[in-house]
């Protein structure tokens, strides 16, 4: 079922199986002889149904659809194999496409994991049941990349490209800032809090994402449209609250190592609060726990590279400890 939330602009509600995300929202901009779908579901029967179904309610056919990605999930990218025709343009970041691009696949994550305590066997059964693996694009199609600040006209809409790294590290929105509309993937949600990943030394995702919010906390914006739940108008107060989110994560964590250290990663987060029904650490399920050591990872980093945290010397692993 399509929803119209402006003339021309509508959202389509993805079903995301057995996921606590419960759905994507799918956008779509009607424009004069091409029609912009705004991210697409899993590559499963399910998210093709209710998504097809809706562009035919609102009168869009498949071969009139370009496509805009704002990252590389699976829940967002994966059906792009099925969507894509002969001349469809599918508007995507460079950096994100470097890494479904890269021939290592998940092992550098499997080894970095095992470095920062998570047992290797057990994370690559994380990593197989996940969506990305079972339900993910079948193939990488012809991308046309997108910079920060470019434009891309449909229809009424003139949207501006914003690279807002964190969450990916190419992920971008798309900002109307006649309409003051904001399209913001999973940089800025407002029921849950984008998960914040880190798996590599070479990286401070939590550092770019806090960057990323202050970059479009003072764009005028009306109504944020975000990948997932709820719509919502506070967009300056949505940001806020989630920068405070994990200032609190961050005192968290220099509180765990203040206790018990130096510490691998996996343990400071099997000690950390979690929004989980499980009754232990023991009992999360091993996605959740792939979920939570990479943002116990991303805390961990950003504290490192602020001097708040070192690393132990002459350890085989990577331990943590206050600095």
């Amino acid at each position: 079922m399509a929803e119209e939330l402006y003339p021309g602009l509508y959202r389509i509600l993805v079903p995301l199986p057995n996921s606590p995300l419960k759905s994507l929202n799918s956008y779509v901009v009607k424009g004069n002889s091409r029609n912009l779908v705004i991210d697409t579901g899993l590559n499963r029967d399910v998210c093709k149904k209710a998504l097809s179904e809706g562009l035919a309610e609102i009168g869009v056919g498949l071969d009139t659809v370009d496509l805009f990605i704002t990252h590389l999930h699976a829940d967002h990218f994966g059906l792009v194999n099925e969507l894509a025709g002969e001349n469809t343009r599918i508007y995507f970041n460079r950096p994100d496409s470097e890494i479904i691009e890269n021939p290592r696949g998940l092992e550098p994550m499997i080894k970095y994991g095992g470095r920062n305590g998570f047992p290797e066997d057990m994370l690559r059964e994380a990593l197989n049941q996940h969506p990305a693996h079972k339900y993910g694009s079948n193939w990488s199609p012809s991308l046309s990349m997108i910079n920060d600040r470019d434009r891309l006209k449909v229809g009424d809409y003139d949207f501006i490209c914003i690279q807002t790294p964190g969450h990916t590290p190419g992920h971008t929105c798309l900002y109307e800032p006649e309409k003051g509309i904001f399209i913001a993937g999973d940089h800025v949600l407002y029921d849950i809090t984008p998960n914040i990943q880190c798996w590599s030394d070479n990286t401070n995702p939590l550092g770019d994402y806090l960057k990323s919010l202050d970059r479009v906390r003072d764009l005028e914006v009306k109504l944020a449209l975000p990948g997932h739940r709820n719509l919502f108008s506070d967009f300056r107060d949505r940001i806020d609250t989630l920068k405070r989110h994990h200032a609190n994560r961050l005192e968290e964590v220099e509180a765990i190592l203040a206790k018990s250290s130096p510490m691998h990663a996996f343990d400071v987060a099997s000690r950390m609060t979690w929004d989980l029904t499980a009754k232990s650490w023991e009992d999360f399920p091993t996605q959740q726990k792939w979920f939570a050591t990479g943002e116990a990872i991303a805390h961990l980093r950003y504290l490192e590279m602020k001097n708040r945290v070192r690393r132990a010397e002459n350890e085989p692993g990577i331990l943590y400890g206050l600095a």
